[in-house]
Order: structure tokens, then C-alpha cells, then sequence
């Protein structure tokens, strides 16, 4: 398939890392209700499980009521028991294989893969459903990037949705739609004064 023939990428939304849980819900119904979003991820800093399991609860009913996938970071048994629609990993492919048999066929599964080609290779083989590869800018640490390159060559020679995450801006969303299929957001729009106005010029950029 040539970068010419490929769809449109698809929004995957990602929540803060902090949110109030008294708020965010209200904010969330009127993001995923202007605008189309494919998939929504939990993704909270907290590790207090009793946090996470009323935000869980919070933020299902609102993406539920649309009819958009929820899926949690890293937890792959509380995705399990609250009935989540999957999880994305944080370490690769590492544990690809284990959500895998722990979630069954119907899960999905996704794997962050920083810049890494082999760990994109790897998740696919052990049954990811996506990879991510990220920063595609603004990046910290030890100052890799996701550059376009690794995104062409994903989309050349492995059939695996992959997703662009971490940085983004509506030039780099021009500039990786035609070779990403979804467009991980989350700071990017939380961070400003109106979310759904800058998801929508995100969502135009997508579409050149």
C-alpha cells in the first residue's frame, strides 16, 4: 500500500496524567462528542489503585456512551477486572505476549516502542494490535526522537497500525498523516484554555 492509498489517520485520545474527577468527566463528553475519537486512553501518573479505579469507572461511562474504546496504561489485570477494553504497554514488547493470553483475542493490545524498530517487530509478533513511536518532537531524557524515516519504513514494510505520540503540533500532524494511521493527543489539547477547539484543528490538519 502506498502512502497515497492509505486512509485518513484516526484520533487516539489520551487522558492527563492528573486529573478531577469532579471535572474532567464533563470536559472529556464534550471532547468526544464534537469531534470523532477512535480509541481513548487512561493514562494517570498514580499508581493508588483506588484513584485509578474511580477514574477508570469516570471515564468509561463517558467514552462508552459514545461508542469509543477505553484502554488503561500498563495494567493489564485491572483492565481485566474492570472490563476495560484493553491496555497499552509501557515497556514494548516486553509484555505484549502476557496481555495477550490474560485479555484473549478480543482485547486490545497496544505497545509504545520509543524509536525502536525491533521493539515494534517484536510487539507485532507477540500480538500487539498497535505500536506507538514517540517523542516525534520536543524530546527529553536522553533526546530521541521518533523521526519521519522510521514511520515511512513502518508503513512500507509492516501492515500493523502504528501511532504517533508525544510533541505533536498540527505542522508535524501534516507532516506524519500520510504515514501514521492514528495520532496519539493528550497534553497537546489538555493543556490549553479550550481541548475540543484545538482537537479540531488538530483533526483538520489530519486531513490536510
Amino acid at each position: 500500500m502506498t502512502t497515497e492509498d492509505r486512509d485518513a489517520p484516526q484520533i487516539y485520545l489520551v487522558t492527563p496524567p492528573e486529573f478531577d474527577l469532579g471535572s474532567f468527566p464533563e470536559q472529556l463528553a464534550r471532547v468526544v462528542g464534537e469531534i470523532d475519537v477512535a480509541c481513548l486512553r487512561l493514562s494517570l501518573a498514580t499508581r493508588d489503585e483506588d484513584r485509578l479505579l474511580r477514574a477508570a469507572d469516570a471515564v468509561r461511562e463517558v467514552a462508552h456512551k459514545v461508542d469509543v474504546a477505553l484502554v488503561i496504561d500498563t495494567h493489564v489485570v485491572m483492565a481485566e477486572r474492570l472490563g476495560l477494553d484493553g491496555v497499552h504497554l509501557l515497556d514494548g514488547a516486553r509484555t505484549v505476549r502476557f496481555a495477550r493470553k490474560t485479555l484473549g483475542p478480543d482485547a486490545i493490545v497496544g505497545a509504545s516502542c520509543r524509536q525502536s524498530r525491533h521493539e515494534g517487530m517484536s510487539a507485532a509478533e507477540g500480538g500487539a494490535d498497535y505500536v506507538s513511536f514517540g517523542p516525534v518532537s520536543g524530546a527529553l531524557e536522553d533526546g530521541e526522537l521518533a523521526d519521519p524515516e522510521l514511520f515511512i519504513w513502518w508503513t512500507e514494510m509492516i501492515e500493523l497500525p502504528v501511532v504517533a505520540e508525544s510533541g505533536l503540533n498540527a505542522d508535524l500532524i501534516t507532516q506524519l498523516a500520510p504515514i501514521t494511521d492514528f495520532f496519539s493527543i493528550g497534553e497537546e489539547i489538555w493543556s490549553t484554555e479550550d481541548p475540543a477547539a484545538t482537537l479540531k484543528i488538530f483533526e483538520k490538519a489530519m486531513r490536510g
